[in-house]
């Protein structure tokens, strides 16, 4: 067994992973070693077949103000928007026809998607598209919320915790927003049987290697099926407009140890990533990534739905773009997988 995954496989203290991120940071070669390890592990389980998930911006209202997000409800510029059940379905259709057998429906926390709302969109995909896998990111919602929408049909659920630290979480978010709340949401969606993703941004802002050390015990105790990780990258209408953007190769150690911490997992390479580098998303897989998630949201709304400045929405970023896409993983050793792509913990979990 290799010497990293070696020593991330045995349960590790906050202050033994803050001492191999300070390692990283001085050492460039143990960094490359990492991120090699990590393919390894990764090609282990799932080959170099990179699945697909047809991202599907629902909404841009949302009722939080965390500080470094661009659609925070006190940013007066934003055109806001939602997508009706009709819009929807188009999107589907067009996933569907291009191949892509997940769909991703991601939004602010808009109160206009009540849970009846909520079910018959979900009942509807479920029926359509029966073979389909249907993953949500919708942020906080109660127990029994998450338990009507994955009695109508989800099967994922995308709630990236942000910061595991309380201290920095409360630096990136108002008052009223709670990280006790965000880790008991996650812990509700793992006890109802969804394949559940956490994760949170590199180099947000007042972050020190401690707070990710935090971030890494975390995921090593709750084990999530799926990790969200890109760079931060700041929005010119929040507090947080000046910051810089997070690192790209401290982002991709944080992936790279992801991926050993927990070599079955599900990891992509954000479009934040792809925002920060051109060469972001072959970085990413050559850290250990595994999933990209094209923009199948109707091509009017995407530059609505923006988190940071400059993202990344068109070409092999986009639904429409899968043909390039393939071509551009392929030429760098990767098979595009269309399928569900569900997680192997799943069934280790079920036996």
């Amino acid at each position: 067994m290799s010497l990293w995954l070696t020593q991330l496989q045995s349960p590790l203290s906050r202050a033994q992973f803050l001492a191999i991120l300070e390692r990283l940071e001085a050492d460039p070669a143990a960094a490359q070693s990492l991120r090699r390890e990590a393919r390894e592990a990764r090609d282990r389980y799932f080959g170099r077949r990179v699945y697909v998930r047809g991202l599907m911006e629902i909404s841009n209202i949302c009722r939080r103000d965390c500080l470094y997000c661009g659609i925070r409800r006190s940013n007066k510029g934003v055109k806001r928007y939602r997508l009706d059940l009709e819009s929807i379905k188009a999107c589907a259709a067009r996933a569907y026809a291009l191949g892509m057998r997940t769909f991703v429906l991601q939004g602010g926390e808009d109160a206009y998607f009540t849970d009846e709302r909520l079910v018959e969109i979900i009942s509807y995909l479920r029926g359509t598209y029966p073979t389909c896998a249907i993953t949500l990111s919708l942020g906080e919602r109660s127990r029994e919320s998450y338990a009507r929408l994955r009695q109508a049909g989800a099967d994922r659920y995308l709630l990236r915790h942000e910061s595991a630290n309380p201290s920095h979480y409360a630096r990136l978010h108002p008052p009223e927003s709670r990280l006790e709340t965000r880790l008991e949401c996650l812990q509700d969606l793992k006890s109802l049987g969804y394949q559940v993703g956490c994760g949170g941004m590199v180099g947000s802002p007042h972050q020190t290697l401690e707070d990710l050390a935090w971030d890494l015990e975390f995921i090593q105790n709750f084990r999530p099926h799926m990790v969200g990780w890109g760079p931060f990258l700041p929005h010119h209408a929040t507090p947080y407009a000046q910051e810089e953007a997070g690192s790209l190769e401290r982002t991709l150690n944080i992936l790279a140890l992801t991926r050993l911490l927990l070599p079955q997992v599900l990891l992509p390479a954000t479009t934040a990533l792809a925002t920060l580098s051109p060469q972001g998303r072959q970085l990413g897989l050559e850290a250990g990534c595994n999933v990209v998630m094209p923009n199948i949201s109707p091509l009017e709304e995407r530059a609505n739905y923006l988190l940071y400045d400059h993202k990344a929405y068109l070409n092999s970023e986009a639904g429409e773009g899968i043909a390039t896409l393939a071509k551009e993983l392929a030429s760098c050793g990767y098979q595009l997988d269309l399928g569900r792509g569900d997680s192997p913990l799943i069934s280790n979990e079920e036996a």
